[in-house]
């Protein structure tokens, strides 16, 4: 039987902290929620596996380092409104839950998004407000975030989601490589009303379904 508290510590000590993730209120998050209660029980054994885990019709549970890296750039704070976009069983909301206001995950798989209201209720994880819809389209009526995290990676951010972000606001995504080679973290900052990114490190996150051509935007 798998021993998961101690997988989880592996996972902070051995993945996390040697990566770059150093911010004690994320890395209090992610010891403490069981990873592992977001996959289906058959993928329970590789929940802390230093890797993407598949979910079935192109989706995957981002890997572990990747997401804690995308969430700590994010830098969120206690008043902050935050979306997850193709927050699938909901372990980047449930993370962010700790660390911001509150949290609305769009998820458009109806499957995902069940198996996350289970766990969440599961957890007595609050602030969190599902809203069923395609990924690429955000939920503007909740509007606008100071955070957005795009749990997988796209092609290009899409104009809808950007139009989202409040001024100052933070959206943190993996651009992936239409060659198929890795991708490419970033960050994207909405300043005077424009939002520009930069480049963060490389991640083999796989592309999300639905963003395949995106609204543009210039950054």
């Amino acid at each position: 039987m798998t021993d998961f508290a101690l997988a989880r510590r592996n996972m902070v000590e051995g993945q996390l902290r040697p990566n770059r993730v150093n911010d004690a209120g994320l890395l209090a998050a992610l010891g403490e929620l069981p990873r592992e209660r977001f996959l289906p029980a058959a993928l329970r054994s590789v929940a802390y596996a230093d890797d993407d885990v598949p979910l079935g019709n192109g989706r995957f549970m981002m890997e572990p380092m990747v997401l804690a890296r995308l969430i700590q750039v994010l830098q969120p704070q206690g008043d902050d409104k935050a979306m997850v976009v193709a927050a699938g069983r909901g372990y980047g909301a449930a993370i962010l839950a700790r660390l911001a206001k509150s949290v609305v995950a769009v998820e458009a798989d109806a499957g995902l998004a069940e198996g996350a209201r289970q766990v969440l209720a599961d957890l007595g994880v609050t602030g969190v407000q599902q809203v069923a819809g395609e990924a690429a389209h955000g939920a503007a009526a909740l509007g606008p975030y100071d955070i957005v995290l795009i749990e997988g990676a796209v092609h290009e951010v899409p104009k809808a989601i950007a139009d989202q972000l409040a001024e100052g606001g933070r959206l943190a995504t993996v651009v992936a490589d239409p060659s198929g080679a890795l991708g490419v973290a970033h960050l994207f900052v909405k300043q005077g009303g424009v939002v520009s990114g930069r480049p963060l490190f490389d991640a083999g996150t796989p592309p999300l379904p639905g963003f395949a051509r995106p609204e543009r935007f210039t950054f």
